[in-house]
């Protein structure tokens, strides 16, 4: 069984942040967890709001814990309230379902972990997760970021 190594990790954060500076984005908070839910590393740039660090947990934890990407998770909750109330009351409200979440795996689809980022457009979070983990040589789970995703505004 493979694990996320904290090198992999600090590579995922770093190339992330690396990519919303590039990209002249809002100050982004960038939280990588391993499989079992545990926090490996985060960062909180300069100027990011003192809820960021929750948000990209939240988002990280809230794939992680349904196996899928927080957008994913998004748009299949959309029209399921009562479950979404069920997951927020079982979670203890630590999931936040909108995109920014995404799965860390290997080659092969084994879940490492997960990686959340919060502070610009949940589409633009996405795509810097994205960017870190391709970065660290492992799967993003949603390969691409949302068509788009460039132009999205707060």
């Amino acid at each position: 069984m493979a694990r996320l190594t904290l090198q992999a990790a600090s590579r995922i954060v770093d190339t992330a942040l690396a990519r919303g500076r590039e990209h002249r984005m809002m100050w982004l908070t960038v939280a990588v967890l391993d499989a079992g839910g545990h926090l490996v590393a985060l960062k909180r740039e300069d100027g990011s709001g003192i809820l960021r660090p929750d948000i990209a947990i939240g988002k990280a934890w809230g794939a992680l814990g349904m196996g899928v990407s927080s957008r994913l998770l998004r748009d299949r909750l959309t029209d399921r309230p009562t479950f979404v109330t069920a997951l927020a009351a079982a979670s203890d409200g630590r999931f936040v379902p909108v995109p920014g979440g995404v799965l860390i795996r290997t080659a092969d689809g084994e879940v490492l972990g997960a990686v959340g980022i919060s502070g610009d457009t949940s589409d633009k979070d996405e795509y810097c997760a994205i960017e870190g983990v391709k970065a660290a040589g492992l799967a993003p789970d949603p390969a691409e970021p949302a068509p788009g995703w460039a132009e999205s505004k707060l």
